[in-house]
């Protein structure tokens, strides 16, 4: 049984490895957007009160974002172990979860910090394009379609997503250095902590990750 928590900035791969590691070693990936939709969708009490507050434009409170993960880590589906991917994303999130898994005698294996170099991160991210008509997904650097701007698999028109703009992706950058760095201070002393750079080819990246987990 192991469990990880993986934590980096936008475009550094973190929901990518997780699939990976959650495929060969056999554990979960508990990404916090993934179980807030579910739970919503599900109609849990959890759910109907996050649906709650989102409804009226507020923020989802920490304690019931960490309620939703317990439930999860503490179901049959994670008796292998878990990945909490992208959670949590500020300190105050950290301690919430801290105390949650300390009730319930869970420790973290390894908290990994993914990292790569910001412009490495907006080459990754600004380069996106999907297809307009059957949604299929290119990257300008690493996955081009044979024709610009013409999907391979149905001959639609490619387009980028606001989202994916460069103006929009330094503000999301902006937030994380603000709000998410400060957790490398809190995990950083932690005998579980682990540094990956992950700027590297995608491959490369998951041997890496693999080596130190299965050491």
């Amino acid at each position: 049984m192991k469990n990880l928590l993986l934590f980096g900035p936008p475009g550094v791969g973190k929901g990518t490895q997780g699939e990976h590691l959650c495929r060969d070693l056999g554990l979960v990936q508990l990404a916090m957007g993934d179980i807030l939709r579910e739970a919503v969708a599900n109609e849990t009490s959890l759910g109907l009160e996050a649906k709650a507050f989102m409804e009226q434009g507020k923020l989802v409170p920490d304690s019931l974002v960490v309620g939703m993960i317990q439930s999860r880590i503490l179901s049959l589906e994670c008796e292998q172990g878990f990945i909490l991917d992208g959670f949590p994303r500020n300190v105050a999130q950290a301690e919430i979860l801290d105390k949650m898994l300390l009730d319930n005698s869970i420790q973290l294996d390894f908290i990994v910090f993914m990292d790569a170099a910001e412009d490495t991160l907006l080459a990754r991210l600004t380069g996106r394009m999907l297809c307009s008509s059957c949604g299929f997904g290119f990257h300008r650097h690493y996955s081009p379609p044979s024709v610009e701007g013409v999907c391979d698999k149905c001959s639609g028109e490619l387009y980028q997503r606001k989202d994916d703009r460069e103006e929009v992706i330094s503000e999301r950058l902006e937030v994380y250095k603000q709000q998410t760095k400060p957790l490398l201070d809190y995990y950083g002393a932690r005998e579980a902590f682990i540094k990956v750079d992950a700027s590297a080819d995608t491959k490369e990246v998951y041997s890496v990750l693999l080596n130190l987990v299965n050491a």
